[in-house]
């Protein structure tokens, strides 16, 4: 038996713990986040665009990825056992849309940038760009197959299926795309931490698409020769005749 989520009783014991773990954090670290960051905008106000527009590209970052993993775990049907697929699902097309805004206020915010000035032309146009043109053209270019994705999702009904299922296999360029931007051009590629971040979620998205990859494929060979997987696992499978 399948685990399909938890108890409806429970809901506002769950949330309440919750809103106490996330108060926790904030009352810890916000204070002195808040009197840093202030202190580095009265210093610099100029810099302001610049350290915005970094934290977006990262949270933008953070969401594709982020939306890239449960993807592949529900087409793995890991999460399955967590919950209900159209909640999952629901879930998965939400991170997408966020990190699709996030992309985009980080690219807008470029326009803002005095320390290299971007054009609206050089926003929008890939390869265009003042500052390192093929690195930011690429991450560009994950924008855009994003907004495809995306779009998609909303498009699904009047496109169908396969055609919404080929769309998506634009993610997995997308989010190559963005990761070699933020390594390429970002100006904090080169911090531990931004490195451990890009090195950590490209893993895991590979680790998951070999599973999702060799799933499938032993799933078709399966079909293809007969193979009937009893219950009990693939070691106790038995030989069937294929339908004549």
């Amino acid at each position: 038996m399948k685990f399909r989520g938890l108890d409806p009783r429970t809901r506002l014991t769950r949330w309440g713990l919750a809103a106490i773990a996330v108060g926790i954090v904030i009352g810890g670290t916000a204070p002195d986040a808040i009197r840093s960051v202030l202190a580095t905008v009265a210093a610099h106000p100029e810099n302001l665009p610049w350290y915005a527009e970094r934290l977006m590209g990262f949270l933008a970052y953070f969401a594709l990825a982020g939306s890239v993993v449960y993807g592949l775990l529900l087409s793995t049907k890991i999460l399955d056992v967590l919950a209900h697929r159209p909640i999952t699902f629901t879930l998965h097309q939400d991170l997408a849309s966020i990190g699709l805004g996030l992309a985009a206020i980080h690219g807008t915010l470029l326009g803002l940038d005095h320390s290299v000035p971007f054009s609206l032309a050089q926003i929008a146009i890939p390869f265009a760009a003042p500052y390192q043109p093929l690195w930011v053209g690429v991450g560009q270019i994950a924008f855009y197959l994003s907004l495809a994705v995306v779009a998609s999702f909303y498009a699904r009904r009047r496109i169908g299926q396969r055609a919404w299922r080929a769309l998506h296999y634009l993610t997995f360029f997308a989010f190559t795309g963005a990761t070699a931007h933020g390594l390429m051009s970002g100006t904090d590629s080169g911090a531990p931490w931004a490195r451990w971040t890009y090195f950590g979620a490209t893993v895991v998205v590979g680790l998951l698409l070999s599973y999702r990859v060799l799933k499938a494929t032993g799933t078709t060979a399966r079909a293809g020769t007969g193979v009937m997987p009893l219950p009990g696992g693939p070691d106790r499978s038995a030989r069937r005749p294929t339908a004549t």
